[in-house]
Order: C-alpha cells, then sequence, then structure tokens
C-alpha cells in the first residue's frame, strides 16, 4: 500500500500544471535587433526591426552601463531571457539578462 500512495505522489507532481518559472525563454533574433537602448543600471530596451520592443530587467544592478554602453555574444543569432549576459564596455563587469517583456505599442493620438 505504501509503494501505491508513493506512486500516486510521484504521478501527481508529474502531471502538476508547468508553472511560469518552467516556461522556455523569450529569444530574440539577433539580426532583427535595430537598435537597443539602456535606460538605467537594471534596464535594456530591444527596438526590433518591426518596432516591436522588448525590455529586459537585468537581474541585478549593472553599474557603469548606462554610462559605457554593453555587448553581447552569441552563437546562434539568439539572445535568450535568463540565459546570457551582456558586458559593460570600460569597466568589463559581466551582468545577468533576467526576462524580457513586451512592451505595449504608444499610443497614437
Amino acid at each position: 500500500m505504501k509503494v501505491i500512495t508513493i506512486l500516486a505522489a510521484i504521478l501527481s507532481m508529474a502531471l502538476a500544471p508547468v508553472t511560469s518559472a518552467d516556461a522556455a525563454p523569450i529569444c530574440l533574433k539577433t539580426y532583427l535587433i535595430r537598435s537597443t537602448k539602456v535606460a538605467n543600471s537594471n534596464t535594456i530596451d530591444f527596438r526590433m526591426t518591426d518596432g516591436t520592443v522588448y525590455r529586459n530587467k537585468l537581474r541585478s544592478s549593472c553599474s557603469g552601463l548606462n554610462f559605457n554602453g554593453f555587448l553581447y555574444e552569441t552563437r546562434i543569432n539568439e539572445i535568450c531571457d535568463n540565459l546570457q549576459t551582456v558586458r559593460v564596455l570600460r569597466t568589463h563587469q559581466v551582468c545577468m539578462l533576467g526576462a524580457f517583456a513586451k512592451l505595449p505599442p504608444p499610443s497614437t493620438k
């Protein structure tokens, strides 16, 4: 009986709904990034060629980011949230990307 209870518990955990932490990362194609804008030491906006803007909140503050700019390296022509880093140009500080959020389009009045 004990074995059945344990198996039932394992099965229920396996079938539990996937949380947002388990969701697939958002990856931006690097060849579709038109420009980037550093808002502050925690935030980078990625403007795509179609006008869409994705905001990335870094996992922690990246000092000098807003004064010195940054670079990133990738071998797969994508930059993915929560998986890759950026490096500040002058200080060489390495900072981990956080989650990407798609910004709403600007209102036209």
